[in-house]
């Protein structure tokens, strides 16, 4: 089975000195003079100024802006309350049906919080759930040659990680449709 994200960043961050010249906390001091403050920003300026590799650059970033799990203070838990906070508060249950589903699913699906939204991973990622509005939660999911159909759309400009979208605005929308296409995703990644 593939590494977790969380070994495979320890194992980058074990091999920085001896791949980038410089240390995980030297990187971080250098992200943190360039100004920038959106990770696609922090990315970008570490690739084109400093030589970083696409992954490098993402793993300094997320380190620098505390945007991953590992980093984000009181982890997991914090990443997922943050995100179902205030106006998102009435979505929560929304987001437990989809995990719930997603669980039945195997074992092996890990579920890997992120500051805007939640991973839903395999080997890789076959899905994301991300509160978009304070009505509507998003499903994004990972779909080859599936074409667009009612509920399921493209995912266009919502996310660029994911192929498809459904959009999701009570707990109830959780449907058999929804469960067959997370199966599909996930049999696929």
């Amino acid at each position: 089975m593939a590494k977790s994200p969380e070994d495979q960043a320890a194992s980058m961050i074990a091999n920085m000195k001896a791949n980038t010249g410089k240390t995980l906390e030297q990187w971080i001091a250098i992200a943190k003079k360039s100004d920038e403050e959106k990770h696609g920003q922090v990315v970008k300026h570490l690739k084109a100024e400093h030589g970083l590799t696409h992954g490098f650059a993402n793993l300094v970033a997320h380190k620098y802006l505390k945007s991953d799990a590992g980093s984000a203070e009181g982890g997991d838990h914090a990443l997922i309350a943050a995100q179902y906070a205030g106006a998102k508060a009435e979505l929560k249950p929304i987001y437990d049906a989809l995990i719930k589903a997603a669980k039945a699913l195997g074992k092996d699906v890990e579920i890997a919080p992120k500051k805007t939204y939640v991973s839903l991973r395999r080997n890789k990622q076959f899905a994301l759930i991300q509160p978009s509005t304070k009505t509507r939660v998003d499903l994004g999911l990972n779909m080859k040659d599936e074409p667009a159909n009612g509920r399921l759309e493209k995912s266009g400009s919502f996310n660029a990680m994911v192929s498809h979208r459904v959009k999701l605005e009570k707990p109830a929308d959780v449907d058999k449709d929804v469960k067959a296409w997370l199966k599909k995703a996930y049999s696929q990644a």
